[in-house]
């Protein structure tokens, strides 16, 4: 049972949250719409399509911002408690600092739970309207996905190659195809100039066609000007968008990963950190909130301003530290996994200091 103590620093705490939502992410939808207004009227954006972004920008933006809105909104109503004296008062009483912090958790895991669902399965959706917008009407003509040096292994014995591909055009460049027998041998290997998808007979076109088979010690060599043909692949997922793994939910995610795994796809790191993101919020808000109580809970010199300017200080270096390691992982060998812990192990050993500060 929760007690009346419990029960007032955890109203305040969702209420506190609640209404930094409501007034944050409006000011965010007006700075952006100030930024962009202009090529949306330049490229004809739709009314309607333009409230839709709206829609799933403040989803897809808010989820973004959940920790940040919860770590200041920690800080500026702890703090308010401090200067009242409302927490020297409730230690005074015989309450420990530990007993203090039960409804700060609770807290935390009420939201770390919405957090998780909002950000395995509705947060996806939001992704897919949001960046495609984006690409349509505010980045218009800008590549959103890879388009050089693609490799895609299709299955156990089947790999392609292209050196570049025009997703407009649907044509990829220096076009490579080869199949393995069951012993790892080659068995044949297609190569061509380009190939373009020809969408009207729904088949491959292949200029500069030449085919190479192995048969024993024999290599037979066949070559024409153009080849028309069929391939059990896509070509729009020889270069999947660059932010697909955002508009996959928990499960989809999952076989999706697996599945580029299984292709030899180069830029998985990008698709396994958005996976690993996406579990570490949850726990960011537990550490988060500890560290806001911890700064906040104290009556200090200069009161709620000088927590809530060390508030933005920590929210800034946690962003830049999230940043550089996710950086890192996208465009460097580095782990996805440590590229997620490092900053939360960072932050929660400075949650642990400062509580132990707190506590004296």
């Amino acid at each position: 049972m929760l007690s009346i103590i419990d029960r007032y620093i955890l109203k305040r705490y969702l209420a506190t949250f609640s209404l930094m939502l409501l007034l944050f992410i409006p000011i965010g939808i007006m700075v952006n719409l100030a930024e962009q207004i202009g090529k949306m009227i330049d490229n004809e954006a739709p009314l309607n399509e333009i409230v839709m972004y709206y829609v799933n920008f403040t989803i897809y933006i808010g989820n973004l911002l959940f920790p940040i809105f919860l770590f200041l909104s920690v800080i500026f109503f702890t703090s308010k408690l401090a200067n009242n004296t409302e927490i020297v008062a409730i230690l005074s009483s015989g309450v420990s600092y530990s007993r203090f912090l039960r409804p700060y958790l609770i807290g935390a895991t009420l939201i770390a739970i919405v957090m998780f669902f909002m950000t395995m399965f509705i947060v996806p959706n939001a992704s897919v309207g949001f960046n495609e917008f984006k690409y349509k009407y505010l980045k218009k003509g800008k590549q959103d996905r890879v388009t050089n040096n693609i490799f895609n292994q299709l299955n156990e014995t089947d790999f392609i190659y292209v050196s570049s591909f025009d997703p407009a055009r649907q044509l990829g460049h220096n076009f490579t195809f080869e199949r393995f027998d069951k012993n790892n041998e080659l068995e044949f290997k297609i190569s061509a100039a380009n190939i373009r998808w020809v969408e009207k007979d729904s088949n491959y076109r292949l200029t500069s066609y030449k085919k190479r088979k192995i048969v024993g010690d024999t290599a037979i060599l066949e070559s024409k000007r153009r080849l028309d043909t069929i391939f059990a692949f896509d070509i729009g997922d020889l270069t999947p968008v660059s932010y697909v793994a955002e508009t996959k939910n928990l499960f989809e995610l999952d076989t999706f990963i697996k599945d580029q795994k299984r292709k030899g796809a180069s830029n998985i790191n990008t698709y396994v950190l958005v996976k690993y993101k996406r579990w570490a919020l949850p726990l960011t808000a537990f550490i988060l909130t500890l560290i806001a109580v911890a700064v906040s809970s104290v009556k200090r010199r200069g009161g709620m301003g000088v927590n809530l300017a060390f508030g933005i200080l920590v929210a800034f270096v946690f962003i830049f530290f999230d940043k550089v390691f996710g950086t890192l992982a996208e465009q460097s060998g580095f782990s996805p996994l440590l590229a997620v812990t490092i900053p939360n192990v960072i932050f929660g050993c400075l949650a642990f200091y400062l509580l132990q500060n707190a506590k004296r």
